[in-house]
């Protein structure tokens, strides 16, 4: 093979790329720092957060992906070859072949974006799989069995629910409410209860640092604190006053703030788990719901989905990189896959 195979998990939040043979070599924040005047890209990944919130008139950092799907064509056409160049190298004779994953929900509209992004940056072949697949596979869950299995895959811009047998999808659901959502809820929080204005990113720590998704009454931390004593300090901007200033925050309080986006969340599990043929349901049971992507790792979520749900859920190992590793195995053994893959 002298063309390189790449699969990349293209996310709201953050996009992997994996390169058949070596594994994944790349994981940058899905962001663009461009210029105001002509939409130049100035930075990629990893240096464009950075400039999340703070960048002069001139330069715009963006998200070019919303809720899972493209937002901004011509920039994640830049974004992706960008990424591209850096898994393969500048220097290429031959264009690579490049899988990329697509919500299940997407329209032929969105699908086409994507396969036609991918064109323009520089692929010789781009196949699409669909993530919740991808995430099963990533998941190490033998989805060729005649059994049915359940992924939950939350990222930041969409959350899939997919129930899988003999190698495809049986039942799916796809919810543009994921990790994104949940920044939103925290900051529009403070903003009430404390008058403050915070940024995404200052959002983002919030939700990683105290975020729980269920507070439990003997929670077992490493002090012994109970949720109402883990605080986080938050500075910000003062609604009323506009000067800046500095509150705390309890993991109880956070916790309030993202109930209504988490039970939405669970809504759509729901939603699969009602579809589910009966049989498939009695594998779940004994199964349980494997959960993927990075807002699962949200403290104590796999426990408030079992709660509301009744089934029992556990996160997978390596949450945040099953879609991509699922990629690369799809890519790497595509007559296997051949039925759950389209290709242009």
């Amino acid at each position: 093979m002298l063309s390189k195979r790449i699969g990349i998990d293209l996310g709201t939040a953050n996009t992997l790329v994996y390169l058949a043979g070596e594994g994944i070599v790349l994981n940058e924040p899905t962001v663009v720092a461009v210029t105001a005047e002509e939409d130049r890209v100035v930075a990629v990944g990893k240096e464009a957060k950075e400039m999340l919130g703070r960048t002069p008139g001139n330069i715009v950092a963006l998200r070019p992906m919303q809720d899972g799907v493209i937002a901004n064509y011509t920039i994640t056409e830049a974004m992706l070859s960008y990424f591209i160049d850096k898994a393969c190298g500048r220097s290429r004779f031959f264009k690579p072949e490049v899988m990329v994953c697509i919500p299940s929900g997407v329209t032929q509209v969105e699908r086409r974006a994507v396969l036609d992004a991918a064109m323009s940056a520089g692929a010789k072949v781009v196949y699409l799989i669909e993530e919740p697949l991808a995430a099963a596979i990533g998941a190490k869950i033998p989805i060729a069995q005649a059994a049915g299995h359940m992924i939950v895959d939350t990222g930041g811009g969409s959350t899939e629910s997919a129930v899988i047998s003999l190698g495809g999808v049986v039942v799916h659901n796809s919810v543009r409410v994921a990790g994104n959502k949940i920044d939103e809820a925290i900051a529009s929080y403070i903003k009430k209860k404390f008058n403050l204005l915070v940024g995404e990113r200052t959002a983002e720590e919030i939700k990683i640092e105290v975020g729980n998704a269920l507070v439990l009454p003997n929670d077992s931390r490493k002090n012994g604190k109970d949720a109402d004593s883990v605080k986080m300090e938050i500075k910000g901007r003062d609604s009323v006053s506009g000067l800046p200033r500095t509150i705390e925050i309890t993991e109880a309080q956070i916790c309030d703030a993202i109930r209504p986006v988490l039970m939405d969340v669970i809504d759509s599990v729901k939603g699969v788990l009602e579809q589910t043929p009966p049989e498939l349901a009695s594998d779940i049971i004994d199964k349980g719901i494997v959960m993927s992507g990075g807002t699962s790792l949200l403290k104590n979520f796999d426990k408030l989905m079992t709660q509301v749900t009744g089934v029992p859920c556990h996160v997978a190992e390596d949450a945040l990189l099953c879609v991509v590793r699922g990629t690369g195995v799809a890519l790497e053994n595509i007559e296997l896959y051949k039925r759950s893959i389209s290709k242009k």
